[in-house]
């Protein structure tokens, strides 16, 4: 068994209190449960939002993991708390959506396979058939689920079928298709998205054309939650590198393909490991 089996991750979001931080450790004290990692952040100590990540043990054989579940949210209901409980030992299971730029996937798959990202990958689903090999040689079940204007609606309904039930969240490795508010509706902020430039700038497509004839000096990529809005969900992570007047648009593409694939994997470990919290159109990050 693994030594993290009996750790739960806790997330909790409420208004700010004088007695909820107290409240709360107290609560698992009385279960019995080991506090191994406490993270808080509040935005304004008198009248703002407080956030909690609480990673515990509970090994005491007294109390089950259905209990604390309960009486948590008996708990939650006096402060008003949005709270989540993620047992390590349950593993979060993603789908990984592609079109034909192979980069981000294969750099989610390599840290899956090290045992870097500890999450289940039950499926890649493309719109392309082109990557098809990538993922069978990890053991992989690809879906190649061919997307038009036309069929767009059918296509998502198709891939949502093959999800159900299998699937948690959705990373999309350069997934190039805008998806619709009813696709949206079923994973909501749990839909990570990669996009090439370093938002709030360039946002849309053929980003490294723009920042190309705009002569930038920096080009980054962003990972953010799926919105219906394009390119303005919650972000989780950005990076950037440094280029010069010498770099042509295909330059910037090349150096650009790196920042994607490590923003990404980033998002994708931090999501996994339950560091992230969204409240609002931001995110607050415990890492």
């Amino acid at each position: 068994m693994n030594s993290n089996d009996h750790v739960t991750d806790l997330l909790i979001s409420c208004p700010e209190n004088p007695g909820v931080i107290s409240a709360v450790t107290n609560f698992l004290a009385d279960h019995h449960a080991n506090i191994v990692q406490f993270d808080q952040n509040t935005t304004d100590p008198s009248a703002g939002m407080l956030f909690m990540r609480i990673s515990f043990e509970l090994k005491d054989s007294r109390v089950s993991y259905d209990q604390v579940e309960a009486d948590l949210a008996a708990l939650a209901s006096d402060y008003g708390m949005y709270w989540e409980l993620n047992p390590k030992k349950t593993r979060k299971r993603m789908a990984i959506f592609v079109s034909k730029e192979g980069h981000c996937l294969t750099e989610l798959l390599l840290r899956w396979q090290s045992g870097e990202i500890p999450v289940e990958i039950p499926m890649v689903i493309s719109n392309h058939d082109d990557l098809r090999h990538e993922a069978e040689r990890y053991g992989i079940p690809y879906y190649h689920i061919p997307v038009t204007s036309e069929t767009k609606v059918q296509a998502e309904e198709k891939a949502l079928n093959l999800m159900e039930g299998k699937v948690d969240f959705i990373a999309l490795a350069r997934y190039m298709q805008i998806l619709t508010p009813e696709f949206v509706a079923h994973y909501p902020n749990q839909i990570i998205n990669i996009h090439h430039s370093f938002l709030p700038a360039f946002t849309g497509a053929n980003p490294y054309v723009k920042a190309f004839n705009r002569g930038v000096k920096l080009i980054g990529a962003t990972a953010h939650y799926v919105t219906n809005d394009l390119d303005e969900g919650p972000i989780i992570e950005q990076d950037v590198q440094r280029v010069n007047h010498r770099s042509t648009a295909d330059d910037l593409k090349i150096s650009g393909r790196h920042v994607e694939k490590q923003v990404l994997a980033t998002a994708v470990s931090w999501h996994v490991d339950n560091k992230v919290l969204v409240h609002g159109n931001k995110t607050v990050l415990f890492v």
